[in-house]
């Protein structure tokens, strides 16, 4: 396969389409993909687990449509809740890190 010249990373795509690093359109394009990406890891988690989401949300107390709704990007979590979806629902342990 030969590469044409139209062909682009992601980074050069992102950055074409949301601006730089640090402007406010991507700075909200990049907040909109870390919300995604913690739902769609807690989906993941959940189905290697072969759990539904009702068993989850019983096993860390909440119920189904709060946990289908944060891994749908629909409901922002408490880092408290996090945990025990993670550390009680799927038996897991959770870890956090700052980025400067």
């Amino acid at each position: 396969m030969s590469k044409t010249k139209n062909t682009k990373t992601l980074d050069q795509f992102v950055e074409e389409q949301y601006g730089e690093k640090g402007s406010f359109k991507r700075d909200k394009f990049e907040k909109g993909y870390e919300s995604f990406k913690l739902g769609f890891l807690i989906q993941q988690a959940r189905l290697q687990k072969g759990m539904t989401q009702e068993e989850l949300a019983e096993k860390c107390g909440t119920n189904k449509g709060y946990i289908s709704k944060i891994e749908n990007n629909i409901k922002e979590v408490r880092i408290s809740t996090l945990q025990k979806i993670v550390e009680l629902g799927l038996g897991g342990q959770l870890e956090l890190s700052i980025k400067l």
